[in-house]
């Protein structure tokens, strides 16, 4: 459960105003699945919470969510059955572990921990972390109504429940909940509740300052305080605690290498020499460049953990990824697609999308000065590029804004390249050029542009977006334009910097580059070096200008991208770009 505590430390929900009416549920048929009592258990607790687990198919895990299968791990083996009290003597005795019922009449489901009956008469019992809460009714009622909706489903069955039991295993204390008719109303105002807001198709609104935000697994997911702050512009957003993401990128780029999965751990093979382990619980996702062989059952096992595999050429041209089933929020992919058949909306969305980029090129430019100061009037042109961007009529004509902007950007970027024992004077720069690079500089900012248009591709992705469909850049067959949308303002801020900082701290070499045929790449060990330089900038830390809160450029990229996808189903009013002072 993606609450915490399930919430054994929460203050009471709030009297929910959804599902007053009851609405009666049909047989049960292919198209209506069963609600399930952990469903109920959410929308009690956090409507919100229990859309977007529910309807959207969002999920992630905590401390609270990983202790609490910890602490479930003995119920959760099935043993025993539970049979027809019709059926068995009067006074037979019957345990069961882990037993599955539904109902279709009442259109519920529930997985039950245990269930002790003695002849007709039964009893639920629910297994709970944490210790038992000294609070009226000795228990809180999201934990109440789960254990009476597997009540409702055992009286279906034939059943006589009067009565309920949680279990909280830290404390080891047994609460007696009676199933008594203001409890039954309640779970019965859940359960409609949560069919109206599922069958709306309208997320509803975050909780305003909660106690049960902090805590919520969810809470980078739901963007509770960002959410408020965006949409009514009044108390600024807590600093959330987010869990830390430790997992890392595994790249392999040695030609003939071999990846095989043995246990927990990724294998990489050169030559048939094992020569690098990776553990599949610390891999965000592997990067394969060039021919690199990927085994079926690591292959099976990437997608059955969702951990995407990002397929790059041998000149490391971001060529797409593999994933598993996708993301099951519908809803989003829906609102992008509506989106981007409104010309007025996209033009909005570019609008800020290209005037961000120029602010954010402006400001590397101001930081990364070598000689003095910029010239005033160079910063005055960035600012009437901002202007134009912000005022542009059309896609055509934004286009050729950035394209001015960035040509006075790539103008100067020699500017912001030193001189470290006179290294840099071998990276020399005059404008940009690609298809191919002609110098090393050009050479690192293709092979950094396509490093972010990964990174970028597979937090979009696991958001639930189509990659392929954007708002300012058109599809184009086996183009990530989405991608290509959301990384224009960090271009300057993760790429270019990673190029700037990786010359200037000589972490790459003019001796990590080939040159053939007027084209330049960066060499095996070159490319290595360099994507240490780029991964080192995703996990360095900002202060997000909105926000206030400190936040790595890795977790932002996905920021960016749920804040988009609020945007779209309407609940902020307009996209914010992270631009940075």
């Amino acid at each position: 459960m993606a609450n915490p505590d399930d919430p054994s430390d929460a203050p009471p929900a709030p009297q929910n105003l959804q599902g007053e009416l009851p609405l009666p549920f049909p047989e049960f048929s292919g198209d209506l699945p069963l609600l399930p009592a952990r469903m109920v258990n959410e929308f009690q607790y956090c409507p919100r919470l229990a859309y977007l687990e529910w309807v959207q198919g969002e999920w992630a895990d905590s401390a609270d969510t990983v202790d609490g299968r910890y602490r479930h791990r003995r119920v959760d083996v099935p043993s025993g059955d539970l049979a027809d009290p019709a059926d068995t003597e009067p006074d037979a005795r019957q345990h069961a572990r882990s037993i599955t019922l539904s109902s279709n009449r009442l259109g519920l489901i529930a997985r039950m921990d245990i269930v002790e009956a003695d002849g007709d008469l039964a009893t639920p019992v629910d297994y709970k972390r944490g210790k038992r809460p000294h609070v009226a009714r000795g228990a809180y009622d999201p934990e109440r109504v789960q254990l009476c909706v597997q009540g409702l489903i055992l009286e279906e069955h034939g059943f006589t429940v009067p009565a309920g039991v949680l279990y909280y295993a830290e404390s080891k204390e047994r609460v007696r909940v009676e199933f008594d008719d203001e409890l039954r109303a309640l779970t019965r105002s859940a359960v409609d509740g949560l069919r109206h807001i599922a069958a709306g198709g309208h997320v509803p609104p975050p909780l305003v300052d909660s106690p049960k935000c902090p805590r919520c697994s969810l809470v980078g997911i739901c963007l509770p305080d960002e959410v408020n702050f965006l949409a009514r512009m009044t108390e600024p957003p807590r600093p959330l605690a987010v869990p830390r993401e430790e997992a890392l990128p595994l790249y392999v780029q040695a030609r003939g290498a071999k990846v095989s999965k043995s246990g927990e751990t990724l294998e990489v093979f050169v030559e048939d020499q094992k020569v690098a382990t990776a553990r599949l619980g610390e891999t965000s996702q592997v990067v394969l460049q060039g021919g690199v062989y990927l085994t079926s059952p690591a292959l099976h096992e990437l997608m059955a953990r969702e951990i995407p595999v990002t397929w790059l050429s041998h000149g490391g041209w971001f060529l797409g990824h593999t994933i598993g089933l996708g993301h099951k929020n519908v809803e989003i992919r829906t609102a992008q697609y509506r989106a981007s058949f409104d010309e007025r909306h996209c033009l909005r969305l570019a609008r800020g999308f290209v005037a961000a980029k120029v602010r954010n090129a402006r400001t590397l430019l101001r930081r990364n000065w070598k000689r003095g100061e910029p010239p005033a009037n160079l910063l005055d042109e960035f600012r009437r590029d901002i202007e134009q961007a912000e005022r542009a009529t059309s896609l055509q004509t934004l286009l050729g804004v950035e394209g001015n902007a960035a040509a006075r950007y790539f103008r100067h970027f020699r500017d912001m390249l030193g001189s470290t024992d006179g290294m840099s004077a071998r990276f020399d720069f005059e404008k940009r050029n690609r298809r191919p690079p002609a110098d090393p500089v050009n050479a690192l900012l293709s092979y950094a542009y396509s490093l972010l248009a990964r990174s970028v591709s597979v937090a979009v992705t696991a958001v639930g977006f189509d990659v392929y469909r954007g708002f300012y850049h058109q599809p184009r067959y086996g183009r990530p334009a989405l991608a290509l949308d959301l990384m224009e303002p960090l271009r300057p801020l993760i790429a270019d910097s990673a190029v700037i900082m990786a010359i200037n701290n000589a972490e790459v070499r003019p001796s990590d580059f080939l040159s053939v045929a007027g084209a330049v790449s960066l060499t095996g060990d070159g490319r290595k070096r360099f994507i240490a330089s780029f991964e080192r900038r995703l996990s360095q830390e900002v202060t997000h200008p909105l926000f206030g809160y400190r936040v790595s450029y890795r977790r932002l990229l996905e920021l960016q991208a749920r804040l988009l996808a609020r945007h779209l189903l309407g609940e902020i009013p307009e996209y914010p770009n992270f631009t940075t002072r």
